[in-house]
Formats: C-alpha cells, structure tokens, sequence
C-alpha cells in the first residue's frame, strides 16, 4: 500500500522491471517480468512470471539473478508472457528504474508477437539523477539504502518493481512540492529496429555444417541475423573445412 498522503502527477501506474538474457533487445530475451499495479495510490495487483528464452543462460545472468535453467524450464514462452503482461498493463502510465531498458525489451518482444505497446512513463534514475545530485550512485541498490527501503532479492524483476514504487513514493513525497514538472511522465519512445534474421537457406545449411563437424552450440540459431549466420559458416569452414 502507497501513502495516502502522496503528492504526485501520477498516483496510478504500474511499475515492472525485468530480467534478461542479456543487454541486446534484439538478440537477447526477457526470462522474468515483475509488476506492481497502483490505482488512487493503492497497490491493486500483481504481476511475477518467469519465461522461457529459448537459450541457455550464461553463468554470469544465473549468477546475478539467481535464476536458473531448470526453474525456466517449465516456464511459457515470451508470446505467452508478454501477451498477458500488456494485457496487464491496460491503459496505465508505467514506472520503472532505467525504464527505457525495461521498454525496449518488452516493445521489441510486443513487435515480434505483433502486437503494440506504447506507453507514457517515468524513470525513477532520471529523478534521481536530477533531484539527488548530491549522490555518488543512483543506483536501485544504492537509492534502496538512502531511503531504508527494504529490497532483500534485488535483481529479481518483481523485488525490484516493488523497491521501485516506494522509492517514487519518497521521491514524490520529498521532492514534489517544490519540482513538480520533473514528476511529470513522459511519452516513451523507442524504435525497433529491424533485423534481417538468419534465412531458411542459411539455417538448413549451418545445421547441415554443426551436424557434420559434431559441434555443439548453446546460442539457438533461430536469434542470428543473416549477417552472424554468414559468419559463423565462413568460420566453421575456416577452421573445420567443408562437407564433403
């Protein structure tokens, strides 16, 4: 629950962060969506699921998340996912904590799956930025141990979602009155690019060269552009010769 007392542009909104596989919103995938949903300041709704990338993640994501293969292993895939989470998240302002990170990856998986997501928002780093010059860090870590908010499993989407709401809480309730404008949200913006993924053409034929040479990969092919697919076969023959 949010303070009643709070003074702010936006007292409905929800806040999400995620985890990903990586830092590319094309290449890599989100594996965790956590949200908190406020409507008049009152939490009304959650959000928390995890999802399957499709990959394998890569000790230091494990490492960082906690997360792990098997615990996504039963998980539905980001069509599923980011269906219901846009679905989820209606008509609402968002709020997040670098939240055109957060953005990206969700507008570019909305993309894949055809569908929108266009939203106003607020980044709580960019109010940190602005009304806590004085600080070495803005961090969600750092900002957490400023205002003694409580954020046990950091660097895990819906801990991370919850920390984020009060810290715009105290944001809003030490800072509005006298900078009103900087609470004001913003229309998001961010364009997908479009990347021209590996060809049937190409697939068939890098699946024939592993299949041939006995090498094992992680990555899932499906995610390489034409331009990676192209050089992985060129590699492959350099270094283990052409089928014969």
């Amino acid at each position: 629950m949010t303070d009643d007392k709070l003074r702010a542009p936006v007292t409905s909104f929800v806040c999400f962060d995620i985890e990903t596989t990586g830092l590319n919103p094309q290449r890599d995938r989100v594996i965790e969506i956590g949200a908190v949903k406020v409507k008049d300041k009152k939490i009304v709704e959650y959000f928390s699921e995890l999802i399957d990338p499709g990959m394998k993640l890569s000790p230091l994501i494990t490492n960082l998340t906690g997360i792990s293969d098997d615990m996504l292993r039963d998980a539905d895939r980001e069509e599923q996912v980011v269906k219901r989470f846009i679905d989820f998240t209606e008509d609402y302002a968002v709020i997040g904590h670098n939240i055109m990170f957060d953005y990206s990856f969700i507008k570019t998986a909305a993309e894949r799956i055809h569908s929108g997501f266009e939203k106003k928002g607020i980044d709580t780093l960019e109010l940190c930025k602005k009304l806590h010059g004085d600080l070495e860090s803005r961090s969600l870590e750092s900002m957490c141990r400023y205002y003694n908010i409580n954020n046990e499993r950091a660097h895990r989407a819906y801990e991370d979602a919850k920390a984020t709401v009060m810290l715009y809480v105290n944001l809003c309730n030490a800072f509005f009155q006298n900078s009103p404008k900087v609470f004001e949200p913003k229309q998001l913006i961010y364009k997908v690019k479009k990347v021209q993924f590996i060809t049937k053409k190409q697939k068939n034929y890098l699946l024939d060269l592993l299949k041939y040479h006995n090498i094992d990969i992680v990555q899932p092919i499906d995610n390489l552009t034409q331009s990676e697919a192209s050089k992985w076969i060129d590699e492959i023959i350099l270094n283990h010769g052409r089928m014969k």
